[in-house]
């Protein structure tokens, strides 16, 4: 029997696992819970079981055909159209369970299948033996901000002084809306203590998804830059490892000429992120360029398992 075909119907219990993503430190990193088997629960029960397991995205694996995988993405309050950390614990584990193959040396493609579209993944050994994942993201498009700053800055917890006078805060959109938001140095992203209910209205209300803080002065000097990721409009408070976020700051700082491309025109960023929420993580965005053009854009790390086991869904009477 095909090893795919496993993926039966299973009416009590499904198998699920969680993972922290952007870590190799188990209970750092942004958390994410995997469902599998999962055809046939409800879009209704869905956001049920993920809010009862609480974590920042639980994913939904509806169906395995070879290298292409059918997905949701779900926070505690709504459907996703795209996670980074998750889509990397996910991939993570279907390797673990031999779903997906990743042996040797290189890397191995496949596609996630989401009610808007697909996306492209890989994933490879490290020579420490863990499973490397790379999300291929789509640039995002940068525009001015038509936000009241020193608004923003009152509900942040901060005063405008705070933020950078070097570097404009600009909106990226992508497949999420994120501010990215300069700050002056360390001293400024550690002062950051939003009103997460007034952050989430202001959010809702300029059009946003997530508040991208980041300073280029960061803790770990192998890392080029420090981020604090608010999104309380999507479902979490602060982020301790956001992929989609870190790839439109990755192309904020290859913009504004913070980070420049090898010889052959590649380029790698490394992020450091939860370390305020005593979750570090890193996430590393891997950029292609070609005549100063995106070519590609990846964005990815490692996951660490945290808890595998069966989630009881009792389908008929949820």
């Amino acid at each position: 029997m095909n090893i795919q075909d496993r993926l039966i119907k299973q009416p009590s219990n499904v198998p699920f696992s969680m993972y922290d993503a952007f870590t190799d430190v188990p209970y750092s990193g942004s958390q994410a819970a995997i469902v599998l088997h999962a055809s046939d629960i409800s879009i209704p029960n869905r956001v049920r079981i993920a809010r009862e397991i609480g974590a920042p995205a639980t994913v939904f694996v509806n169906a395995i055909n070879h290298n292409r995988v059918k997905v949701q993405f779900f926070s505690t309050v709504m459907e996703l159209p795209m996670c980074g950390h998750g889509t990397v614990c996910l991939i993570t584990q279907l390797v673990a369970q031999k779903l997906l193959p990743c042996e040797g040396n290189g890397w191995y493609k496949a596609v996630l299948d989401l009610p808007k579209g697909e996306a492209t993944v890989e994933c490879r050994r490290t020579k420490a033996g863990r499973v490397e994942v790379m999300l291929d993201v789509a640039e995002a498009q940068f525009a001015a901000v038509k936000i009241d700053l020193e608004e923003l800055a009152g509900i942040l917890g901060v005063s405008i002084e705070d933020m950078s006078n070097e570097l404009p805060p600009e909106v990226a959109t992508g497949d999420f809306i994120h501010l990215c938001l300069p700050m002056r140095d360390l001293d400024a992203m550690r002062k950051l203590q939003p009103d997460f209910s007034a952050l989430a209205k202001f959010c809702v209300s300029n059009g946003l998804d997530t508040v991208a803080s980041f300073s280029t002065e960061v803790v770990d000097q192998t890392c080029n830059v420090h981020v604090r990721d608010f999104c309380p409009a999507v479902g979490v408070a602060e982020s301790a490892a956001a992929g989609t976020t870190n790839a439109a700051l990755s192309t904020y700082l290859l913009q504004k000429g913070l980070v420049q491309p090898s010889d052959d025109g590649s380029l790698q960023v490394r992020a450091e992120q939860g370390i305020e929420l005593g979750r570090p993580s890193r996430v590393t965005t891997r950029i292609k360029t070609q005549g100063g053009h995106i070519m590609r854009l990846q964005v990815g790390g490692l996951a660490s398992l945290i808890v595998d086991g069966m989630l009881n869904v009792k389908l008929d009477s949820l």
